[in-house]
């Protein structure tokens, strides 16, 4: 019997723990919204634009870090981007202008293109065996989920122990464990297993891009991921000034965004494994649809303190699960080889998504005093997600007579 863990197991342990720092301290920014913005004497759409450009930034860098550590390895990669995400919290920390605040999300944004699910779910899906990697890539985007239940509740206790700045400067402390962890999923910087190297050989990558962005499969799947990045963003930078709105409880608003890390453990697990099971574009557009269905239901009954926990829940369940399916979907499209880059380009769609919800939120409520508009235009884009995904075809893509 073999003692200790496998290969695999490390970098999915390694790789869940990179994400459950990185995505949970993300995850709970939208604790600091009210705060700060309050502090400063500034609106909602500032530091919601800060959060927005978190977003932007991890996505528009997403396919060139990605393409980097496709060629050169992730170690380096990851490392950079640990320092800057690091760095970027320490510049909001101390902010006291609006100026400070964009400066710092764009900093973060920039770090976390360089240690995010494009980079981190690239290393565990090109060493995974194909049977195997949906459910790989699901516990490795557990960590996210991980990382949001108890980050935001640690969050929450920062804030209020040592107000927002010293809650700050303690998450870019914490932040900084990143990077012996990185040892630990890359120890000598080689991510790609030999079988992986010959299938691919043939394959450029201005080959495989080229072919990618003709795909009608992968621009599906591009255009619903964008409104994957809008929904949850959404939720993450808005759901706390939401529930101060509607005069809840302070501690509902740290409670419900750990219920949804909470459920989501369980959510991305089962994810993946239906995406070993079934075909994954069909798992997509369920769970879109199920999306659409929750916003309906919380926004047409009363809002209580039992409804938003039920809503949050449920959310969770449904929240991150659509990451292990389409970063899936990429491999199985063009293979492993280049999957961080493509995922990269996928992603980007993704956080284009969520600055755009972000950033929207807080200028639909400066404007209308109210978030009406974004929970029904969340539900039309829910059933446009799965509407997308539904003539997706979950088979390899034949590039150059390679497949």
């Amino acid at each position: 019997m073999t003692k200790g863990l496998t290969p695999l197991q490390l970098k999915i342990i390694c790789g869940g723990l990179i994400l459950a720092i990185a995505v949970g301290i993300r995850q709970s920014f939208g604790l600091f919204l009210e705060p700060i913005s309050t502090t400063l004497q500034i609106g909602r759409e500032t530091f919601a634009l800060s959060i927005g450009l978190v977003n932007l930034l991890w996505g528009v860098l997403a396919p060139f870090t990605g393409a980097l550590a496709d060629k050169f390895g992730l170690k380096r990669v990851a490392i950079v981007g640990a320092l800057f995400y690091s760095g970027g919290i320490l510049i909001l920390s101390n902010s006291a202008s609006p100026q400070e605040l964009l400066l710092g999300g764009i900093i973060v944004g920039s770090g976390l293109s360089g240690l995010g699910f494009t980079v981190i779910l690239g290393a565990v899906g090109k060493f995974a065996p194909p049977e195997k990697r949906g459910t790989a890539l699901g516990l490795t985007t557990m960590g996210g989920s991980i990382g949001m239940f108890l980050g935001v509740p640690v969050t929450g206790t920062f804030i209020q122990s040592f107000g927002w700045s010293g809650a700050l400067f303690g998450l870019a402390a914490i932040s900084l464990v990143m990077i012996p962890l990185v040892y630990g999923l890359v120890p000598n910087d080689k991510i790609t297993d030999q079988k992986d190297q010959t299938n691919d050989a043939g394959e450029r990558l201005s080959e495989v891009l080229s072919h990618a962005l003709k795909s009608k499969n992968f621009l599906l799947l591009v255009c619903g991921f964008f409104i994957c990045g809008f929904h949850v963003n959404f939720i993450v930078a808005h759901l706390p000034a939401f529930i101060s709105d509607m005069s809840l409880p302070g501690n509902v608003a740290t409670t419900s965004l750990a219920l949804i890390g909470f459920a989501n453990i369980f959510g991305v697990a089962l994810a993946g494994r239906l995406g070993d099971k079934y075909k994954k574009n069909d798992v997509l557009v369920a769970l879109y649809a199920l999306r659409a269905l929750a916003f309906i239901i919380y926004i047409i009954t009363p809002i209580t303190v039992i409804s938003t926990l039920i809503f949050t829940f449920v959310l969770g369940v449904l929240w991150l699960g659509t990451v292990p399916l389409t970063s899936g979907l990429v491999a199985t499209f063009f293979g492993p080889k280049y999957m961080s880059m493509l995922y990269g380009i996928v992603f980007f769609s993704h956080q284009l998504g969520g600055f755009v919800s972000s950033w929207m939120g807080g200028w639909i409520f400066d404007l209308t005093g109210d978030y009406n508009i974004m929970w029904w235009f969340s539900v039309l884009l829910g059933l446009l997600a799965a509407l997308l995904h539904y003539p997706i075809k979950d088979h390899p893509v034949i590039i150059f007579g390679t497949r």
